[in-house]
């Protein structure tokens, strides 16, 4: 099976989500990225017991973080699937790119030698 998601996607594996940590998806996005997604497996159903729910907690902190200091919180989240979903990792993919478009360029990417750098 050949999907499909945008091009603009870079994607990071981690073994677990519960290894995804505030400073990550901040980081993410002070180096350039526009949003950020999240992808980890059911919840209730992670290999490392709760790591899915630690990541879960840590996307909600972000996203309040964001909201504080005036950003949009919509720039990132967090989805469950099983690997078994190709096909609506792809569908999520494409409507984050969508929604992160639709928001505009990152605010609070730091230019790098004084240059913007390209997402």
């Amino acid at each position: 099976m050949r999907l499909t998601y945008p091009t603009s996607i870079k994607i990071v594996k981690v073994p677990c989500t519960g290894r995804v940590a505030v400073i990550h998806l901040m980081k993410a996005l002070e180096k350039g990225a526009d949003g950020v997604i999240v992808a980890g497996c059911m919840e209730g159903d992670c290999k490392y017991q709760s790591g899915n729910i630690r990541a879960r907690k840590r996307v909600e902190y972000v996203r309040h973080l964001l909201e504080t200091i005036g950003m949009e919180p919509d720039r990132v989240a967090m989805y469950n699937m099983s690997s078994g979903e190709g096909p609506r990792f792809a569908e999520i993919s494409r409507e984050m790119t969508e929604k992160v478009r639709a928001l505009g360029p990152n605010p609070i990417r730091i230019p790098v030698d004084g240059k913007e750098k390209a997402a």
